[in-house]
């Protein structure tokens, strides 16, 4: 056998791929689940005064109103009475479609949900190194880590699998 055509650690041992394409497929959904989540959440505030219940929590936490966190709070809460709702229900209904049908497709080891994965998480790995580069932390580094782990992996199974 040439070493070309010698199987990789992925290729000797089908189960880590499939258990590495699952733990991803699980983390898409869980994704899915928190932006539904947080769409329930923005449209039942669409209800009440967000204002309000954002210096309530603010004050509940014995936070300063005019830290960088709470200001960004408050910032927002003073913008969702104005915003556009249809809009921002379709874009969550469309983000929470994608990152569902992403998670079925790596959970049965399609190759387009591979494609679908390395692309929409390749998308994120620019914003997270400007981010990094800007406000440097271990949470940070671990998110652009992690990312560019997962990311690398898809492209290499989905080299993996051209070649085969």
């Amino acid at each position: 056998m040439t070493p070309a055509h010698t199987p990789d650690l992925i290729d000797k041992h089908p189960v880590a791929k499939r258990r590495a394409l699952r733990a991803i497929a699980i983390f898409e959904a869980i994704k899915g689940f928190a932006a539904l989540i947080a769409i329930i959440g923005v449209l039942d505030l669409m209800h009440r005064d967000a204002r309000h219940l954002a210096v309530e929590l603010i004050g509940r936490f014995g936070l300063k109103p005019e830290g960088h966190y709470p200001s960004i709070l408050l910032h927002y809460a003073d913008l969702l009475p104005g915003a556009n709702v249809h809009s921002l229900v379709i874009l969550a209904v469309a983000y929470i479609a994608l990152r569902f049908v992403e998670a079925y497709g790596l959970w049965q080891d399609w190759a387009w949900a591979e494609w679908l994965a390395a692309l929409s998480g390749g998308l994120y790995i620019p914003f997270e190194l400007i981010h990094f580069v800007h406000r440097t932390s271990f949470i940070n580094a671990a998110v652009l880590l992690g990312n560019v782990l997962v990311v690398s992996l898809l492209a290499y199974q989905l080299w993996r699998r051209r070649g085969r």
